[in-house]
Order: C-alpha cells, then sequence, then structure tokens
C-alpha cells in the first residue's frame, strides 16, 4: 500500500495536536483542581454538582435565619433575666416593709425605692435588639409594645410572634402580653382578700389541695362571735341555701379547706368579720407592682391591714414572677431547638458539599501521574513529528 508523505505529515500532526489538548485539558484541571470545570465535560456531573450547590445555599441561608432567631432569643432569655432580678428585689422589699415596726414614711421610702424599679423594668419590657426590633412586640415589633398609660400599663403590640425565614419554626420576637400582662392575681389560681376585718385577724394566700374539686365560683368565710365561741359559715356564690360550711367552730391559725382549695385565717375574727376567696383574674407584672405601691403609700392604716395587703401584693408578686419565669422556660427551650436546627443545618451542607465534591473534584494523584504519561506522549510525538518531516524525496536526493 503506498502512503504519501503528505499522509504522514497530517497523521502526525493531528496526533500531535490530540495530545498537545488532552494536555492542556489535565493542566487546566490541575490547576481548578475541578474534574468537571464546564458542563460539556460531564454533564451528568455538572448537574449532581449544580443541585448540590443550591442545596448548600439554601442551608447556607436558613442558617442565618437561624443565627438571627439565636441572636434575638439570647436578648430576649437575658432581658427576662433582668427582669426577674428586679423583681426578687422588688420582693424583698416588700417583705422588709412587713415589719410592724415600719413607720408610714418608712413605707413611703420603700415606695419610692420600688417605684424606681419599676421604671427599670418598663424599660426592660420596650427592650430593642439593637437594630430597632422590639423583643417583646409579637408580630408588630416595629413600636414600643408597652404604654405607660393613666390606667395603668397597656400593651400596643400584636399577639403571637415575627418567624425567622428558614425552615423550622423559629421565633424573632417574643409575644409580651402573654409574658408580661398574663398572670393570675393572688396565688393563680384564686385570690383571698378580706372584705371586713375589725378584729385583728387575717388570711393568707392559700393554696390548692385538690384541682380536681375547683368549681372558679367565689366563696365567702363569714365569722360569727358569740359567748366567747368563734365560728364560720362559708357561702359559696353568696348563696345560704345550702353553704358547703355552716357555723364551724373556729380557733386561730385554723386552715379552712372548701372544694379543691385552702387558706389559713390566723388572729382572732370579730363578729361580721368577713373573707373572700375568688378565681384570680389576669394581672399584668405592672399592675401587681403598682398595687404593691400604692398600698405601701397609704397612711393610716392597722397593722393587720397592712399585713393583709402585703401578704396579697406577695402572693401576686410570686404569680408575675412564675409567669415571667415561665416564658424564660419557653425560651430557653427555643435556643435549645435553635442548637438543634444548627447541626441538622452543619450536617446538610456537609452533604451537599461532599456530593459536589465527589461530582466535579479532581482525583489529583490520578491526574498527576496521567498528567506525567501526556506529557512524556507529547514529547515522543513532538520527536517523530521531526523525524517524519525528514522524510521528503528532496532531503534524500540532497
Amino acid at each position: 500500500m503506498h502512503i504519501a508523505t503528505a499522509n504522514a505529515y497530517n497523521v502526525s500532526l493531528e496526533q500531535l495536536m490530540t495530545r498537545q489538548q488532552n494536555l492542556s485539558e489535565t493542566q487546566e484541571q490541575l490547576t481548578s483542581g475541578k474534574r468537571v470545570n464546564r458542563a460539556s465535560d460531564d454533564p451528568a456531573a455538572a448537574a449532581r454538582a449544580e443541585r448540590a450547590l443550591a442545596a448548600e445555599a439554601r442551608s447556607t441561608a436558613n442558617q442565618r435565619a437561624v443565627d438571627a432567631s439565636n441572636n434575638a432569643m439570647t436578648l430576649t432569655e437575658s432581658a427576662l433575666g433582668d427582669a426577674g432580678e428586679l423583681l426578687q428585689q422588688i420582693r424583698e422589699k416588700l417583705v422588709q416593709a412587713g415589719n410592724t415596726a415600719l413607720s408610714d414614711a418608712d413605707r413611703k421610702s420603700i415606695a419610692g425605692e420600688v417605684s424606681e424599679m419599676r421604671k427599670q423594668l418598663f424599660s426592660i419590657a420596650n427592650r430593642t435588639d439593637g437594630a430597632g426590633t422590639y423583643l417583646f412586640g409579637g408580630q408588630s415589633a416595629d413600636q414600643p409594645p408597652f404604654i405607660d398609660a393613666a390606667g395603668g400599663v397597656q400593651f400596643s403590640g400584636q399577639a403571637g410572634a415575627q418567624q425567622a425565614a428558614s425552615g423550622e419554626p423559629l421565633p424573632l420576637t417574643v409575644d409580651g402580653e402573654m409574658a408580661w400582662m398574663s398572670a393570675g392575681s393572688g396565688n393563680g389560681v384564686f385570690q383571698t382578700s378580706a372584705v371586713t376585718s375589725t378584729g385583728g385577724a387575717r388570711i393568707d394566700a392559700g393554696s390548692v389541695t385538690n384541682p380536681q374539686l375547683l368549681t372558679g365560683d367565689t366563696y365567702t368565710i363569714q365569722f360569727s362571735v358569740s359567748g366567747g365561741a368563734t365560728t364560720y359559715t362559708v357561702l359559696q356564690m353568696g348563696s345560704a341555701t345550702v353553704p358547703p360550711q355552716n357555723n364551724v367552730a373556729f380557733s386561730p391559725g385554723q386552715t379552712i379547706q372548701v372544694d379543691g382549695m385552702a387558706a389559713t385565717i390566723t388572729g382572732s375574727p370579730a363578729n361580721g368579720d368577713v373573707f373572700k376567696m375568688a378565681p384570680s383574674t389576669p394581672v399584668s407584672v405592672f399592675d401587681a407592682v403598682d398595687q404593691a405601691i400604692a398600698d405601701l403609700n397609704t397612711p393610716n392604716r392597722s397593722d393587720t391591714q397592712n399585713a393583709q395587703a402585703n401578704t396579697s401584693n406577695l402572693a401576686t408578686l410570686d404569680s408575675v414572677m412564675g409567669q415571667l419565669q415561665s416564658a424564660r422556660s419557653q425560651v430557653g427551650a427555643t435556643l435549645d431547638r435553635a442548637d438543634g436546627v444548627t447541626n441538622r443545618l452543619s450536617a446538610l451542607k456537609l452533604a451537599s458539599q461532599t456530593e459536589r465534591s465527589n461530582a466535579e473534584d479532581l482525583d489529583m494523584t490520578q491526574a498527576i501521574s496521567d498528567f506525567s504519561n501526556q506529557q512524556t506522549g507529547y514529547d515522543a510525538a513532538l520527536k517523530t513529528y521531526a523525524m517524519v518531516q525528514k522524510l521528503s524525496l528532496f532531503n534524500y536526493v540532497s
């Protein structure tokens, strides 16, 4: 078979160019560290890498939202902690005010201290995250959620909470009405009070003995003193037709139990003294503090009246403190959940990065070996082409 010299030239040149192109492509892969630098290199692998990149981007965006929630909840937890400490200080002041040796002026001085703490509480309730978002504004967090009006502090926000824009329901704010305005008066279930107390007796905050027996009704305890004997009658909703307890003998310090509730009355009630046990009503943190301040500023009360007011105020204060603590616990649970979400997102991001790497990354060891072999082949092709060029008949004749 006859092979023309020109054909030998062309074949050698094509092989040389092919080897040069392969060497260039391998060199590009080594430089970029990627096996797939463009979709045409491997369409299937490029599609896998694109899907993995999109999943990684979603994980990154979701993590930013989680970080925003985590920051807001950290600030909220700190604010609730500060509020709890202030309320504890106020409670200590009320305990101090319960000393019967104090004068009206002394109690008024304590009221002034409590008033200053109340201003700090109001400032905490309207605290922001530093970027203009009110922590306790609920779903309306662009304006102060609490307004100090003439009739007391009012909540002007919107119930609920703003949610972070992520795949997980994580809040950016807290429902201020729930945290600050929805505690129960008294012990949180029912509230005791002295309707009439002229004999020096007082009633404590009471406690629940059996939640299943609670009726939600109001009970009045009426005392009668005759011939040196003291008895009491309990009326349910003011009805004397069939009283739960009728003309029961009483001794000072006795605990009276009725329909799942118990309250202790100390001192000696006078004839006609009346005490009440009524269902709790919603009370805010500020209502509880304002009532305590008002009672401390009220002059010319007897020791019994001061003690009774102090007992009621302490009970309500404990209730609002419990409500704030409950809100703080929920915020803490949210922070724990945010940590869990962060861990899951980190795992998803790592999986996406691994998938992307598997699809487009280069095996450096194999690529270096291939590059070395291709370089050797290219050098051989160059030498071969140089030798083929000398096969011309004119070169032979010369």
